[in-house]
């Protein structure tokens, strides 16, 4: 069973039973506040790169983080049809504290895997909405084990998650084309 915590602003934490609630696993970033606009360096518009992310909070028993950075507005948030995934990374070390600015680029850590987003690339595509704003999740799990995935996909991800998430934590931010 889960428990759901101030997801009003669009961070939120979700804690696993038996973790410690004052401990809450949290997810930041210093480019942009939860629910705000994200800038358009971080989007199609700009330079495309992945926004610097930080976290705290990881509970007790963590043995990897893993990362999924998906919009559920798609195509249009006035009749949204799909997920589209933007970012996927499992097998974070659990002693990492957050990602750098342009991580693809700057640094992963040791270990960590790149899933397949859904422009068919191993690596962070961010913001280009069609139309419309659209809400992008920026979504850390804390996991029990390390996962071995059958392919990189976000639903093989999301299935070999089952029964090893102890914490997770969201960052919501909004674009639409011609965000400054």
């Amino acid at each position: 069973m889960f428990v759901v915590l101030g997801l009003s602003l669009g961070v939120g934490t979700v804690v696993g039973q038996g973790v410690d609630a004052g401990m809450a696993l949290t997810l930041t970033s210093p480019a942009f506040e939860p629910g705000a606009p994200i800038p358009s360096i971080y989007s199609c518009e700009g330079e495309d790169i992945s926004p610097p992310l930080a976290w705290d909070g990881l509970p007790e028993g963590t043995k990897s983080l893993a990362l999924i950075v998906d919009d559920p507005d798609a195509p249009d948030p006035k009749a949204p049809k799909r997920v589209w995934v933007h970012w996927l990374l499992y097998n974070i070390p659990a002693d990492a504290k957050g990602l750098v600015e342009d991580a693809d680029k700057h640094g992963l850590f040791k270990g960590t895997v790149r899933g397949v987003n859904d422009f068919k690339e191993a690596n962070y595509r961010g913001p280009c909405p069609p139309i419309g704003r659209h809400r992008y999740f920026h979504k850390l799990y804390a996991l029990d084990a390390a996962l071995d995935v059958a392919e990189p996909t976000k639903a093989a991800l999301e299935a070999a998650m089952k029964g090893h998430v102890l914490a997770q934590a969201d960052l919501v931010g909004t674009y639409q084309k011609g965000d400054r």
